[in-house]
Order: C-alpha cells, then structure tokens, then sequence
C-alpha cells in the first residue's frame, strides 16, 4: 500500500463521500399538494375530529401503526416531544425513579426531569451498547416507576427481557427506538415490545420530515394520554378523574410533515437497506483486523445500523485512538470518536440542578451521579470509532474503498506511532 495520506501520501479517497438523498420527486409532489391545499396543519384546540390532526396526519398514524404492528400511533414534532408525552402517558410524578443507560441522546435522560423523575443510570451490554438487563433489575426500588430502554444505533435492546422484567416488578417499559426504525427482537419490531415506543423523524435518520416523530401503544387508555398531552391538554372535560393531572404541550405535527412522512415511510425499507448492506461490507472488510472489533447482532434480531460502531482497543493496535481517527480522516473515512460521553456527566447531574434554582427535581432525592456509575459505557466511550452510514451515499464500489482506506491505516500503524504516540 502507499505512504498514508497524513504523512503526504495520497489518500485512498480524494473526494468527500456524497450526502445521501432520501428525498425524491414523490416527497416533492406530496409537499406541493399542501401547500396548494392551503392548509399546513389540520389541527384545532377545539372539540371534535380535527383535534386529533388533520387527514394527512391521521393517515400517516394509520400507516405508521400498521407498518409496525403496534394498535395505535400518535404523531409528535419530535422524538424528544414523543419521550415527553410518554412519561406524562405513565403517569409519572415527582420522586419517580426512571432506569435508562448513560450512553444515547440526552432527551432520553431530560424527558423524566420534565415531570421530576429521576433519571437512574444503568450500565450497558459491551456487544449492543445496549442497557444491562442484570443491571436494571439491581437498581430497582420502590421508587422506581419505569424503565427506558434505547435501541442503540439500530440493534435492539434485550426488549422481551426487559418486558418481562417489567411486567414482574409492576413497572412500564418504554422504548426510545429513534434510531431503530424498522430493527425487530424476535419478529417483534423495536418500539412494540415495551407500553410505548418512541421514533424520530429528525432529518438525519432514517426515514425523516425535517423534524418530527411518532409514538405507537396498544393501550387504548395510554394512546388517549398521549393525544391529549400534545393537543395541549384541552377538551377534557367530561372525559373522567383519570385525565384530571393533564398538563397539555403543542407537540402536533403539520399536514406539510406527515405528506412527507408518508411517503417516506412507503420507502422505509429501502432505505433502511442501503445502510445494511454498507455496514455489511464494512463489517465483513475489517472483521479479522487485530484489535478491532466489529460491530454484532445478538442472534434473533435485526440491526438498522444508524451508526457502524467499532470498539478500539489501542494497547493490541499500538496508536492512540485519536491518532488514528485522524488517519482515517486523511484517507477518506469519515468517522467520529466516542459517540456522547455518559450522560451523567452532564452538569446538571453533576451539580444536580436541572429546573429553577434550587435543584429539583434532585432535592427529592440523595443519588448522586459520579463517575464509575456505569464502569461498561465510561469503557466504551474511550474506545468507539463511529462511522455513519446514514450520512453518505456508498455504493458497492466505495463501500470496497473505504474498506480498503480502513485496511491501509491499519496495515500502516507502526507509522502513524511517529505521530501521535502509542496506545
């Protein structure tokens, strides 16, 4: 192979990847429809059908519900809306305990705080980055009213485990599936396992409206928390004692949104494929490289591949990480290190004030957020080198070429320990 790119050689790659485009000229029509129809959203405050949305957003729920098998879908203006929504669905009350992992988005951990949960961290599964079901069962309490599991960068969490561990201890399950669409646990598709699912519609995943995300339940009483949460909370008079703790929000997605949306989702397949067979490639190229370890699908299940996640150990690679990531870089391999730093860390849990000036909701309890929390994700996160195939549009050509611009940095590491050190 030649000198590697950093040290002046030439790169294996010498153009930067393409962004993938998921919009085509049935999402273009679909937007033009709406906007020719006057009507950018179809939602009123007011009694009757058009409090829950207009058409197209009713049959953008519809659609949804069927395609993953859920009894109903309720849309949102995001995931994190959706995650809000579902912790008000619960019934969750100031001093609840929620057990979530430290590795994922924040929204994960702040929808809680919203209602004065307390976030629980629990550590994760080394292969997944998934949460630990041994490690969530050790940290419930009477205090604890829910477990949050994330299905991270598109592999299910140990979902029927949980459920069960769930239903054991008189618990809700709630899945934060943003990132895994159309992944599945045994035939059952991720976010329909748990009471509540929550997806996104953010304009980097998947499938996406610009902004946006859908929440899907088989409870009948649960769906009706939910609508009402991202109506505002109105027109609930009448309606029983049950829905008198409903504090409403505007979480409701426009006509504009669920046309694209709809379309999109028609598409979802395909489009969760293109990642697949990019991080099969990646994955199968790279597997027998010494000190890198690819990512894997817990038998049973399916991977949406959001992120291709590779742990690196850089004591057998002999080079600090981020020396490396800059040569990947240099060769044409985008990637990132790390992914987010455990959410604990984050300062309000280290200072443990999060709403208004005196600390709730952490006044209401003593648990502290120090590091060794979560020994697995403080682990990970110091050995992760994320590539996301979401991002790019690799066909099989340059899915061999990145392969090869990996391949070449590795086969030249003694090299790269002139730059930046050994591990």
């Amino acid at each position: 192979m030649s000198r590697l790119a950093i040290l002046g050689g030439a790169p294996v790659i010498d153009r930067e990847l393409a962004a993938y485009a998921a919009m085509g000229e049935a999402e273009v029509e679909a937007a033009c429809a709406v906007v020719r129809s006057g009507r950018l959203s179809g939602f009123f405050g007011s009694a009757g059908p058009e409090y829950l949305g207009g058409p197209r957003v009713r049959a953008f729920e519809a659609a949804w519900a069927a395609e993953v098998g859920s009894r109903h879908a309720v849309s949102v203006n995001s995931a994190t809306s959706g995650l809000i929504a579902a912790m008000g669905a619960i019934g969750l009350s100031p001093g609840d305990e929620v057990i979530l992992p430290p590795t994922t988005m924040s929204a994960t951990a702040m929808a809680p705080l919203v209602y004065g949960g307390i976030p629980v961290f629990a550590d994760i599964e080394p292969a997944t980055f998934c949460l630990d079901t041994g490690v969530v069962e050790a940290g419930i309490t009477s205090r604890t009213r829910a477990i949050l599991a994330v299905n991270l960068f598109g592999h299910p969490a140990p979902l029927a485990r949980l459920r069960g561990l769930a239903d054991r201890r008189g618990l809700m399950l709630v899945e934060d599936s943003a990132q895994a669409p159309a992944a599945a646990e045994n035939g059952r598709r991720c976010g329909t396992v748990g009471h509540i699912g929550v997806y996104t519609l953010n304009w980097h995943k998947h499938i996406h409206t610009g902004e946006g995300g859908m929440v899907v339940t088989d409870d009948d009483k649960i769906a009706e928390r939910l609508r009402r949460i991202r109506n505002h909370g109105e027109n609930v008079v009448g309606h029983g004692d049950d829905l008198a703790n409903m504090v409403g929000f505007n979480f409701r997605l426009t006509e504009l949104q669920a046309a694209i949306g709809s379309v999109q989702l028609r598409d979802l397949a395909r489009h969760v494929e293109r990642r697949r067979r990019l991080a099969r490639a990646l994955t199968d190229g790279l597997a027998d490289l010494d000190g890198i370890t690819v990512p894997t699908t817990r038998p049973g299940c399916t991977h949406d591949h959001y992120v291709w996640a590779a742990r690196y150990d850089a004591g057998r690679v002999g080079v600090v990480r981020a020396t490396f990531a800059r040569a990947l870089d240099a060769e044409g391999f985008p990637n990132a290190v790390g992914y987010v730093p455990p959410l604990y860390r984050l300062p309000l849990f280290r200072k443990r004030v999060a709403i208004g000036r005196d600390g709730w909701p952490f006044t209401l309890t003593n648990r502290t957020y120090d590091d060794g929390l979560c020994p697995v994700a403080e682990r990970l996160h110091d050995q992760l080198i994320l590539f996301e195939p979401c991002r790019w549009d690799a066909d099989a050509a340059m899915a061999e070429r990145l392969v090869e611009s990996f391949r070449k940095v590795h086969a030249h590491r003694d090299e790269l320990r002139a730059v930046g050190g050994n591990g």
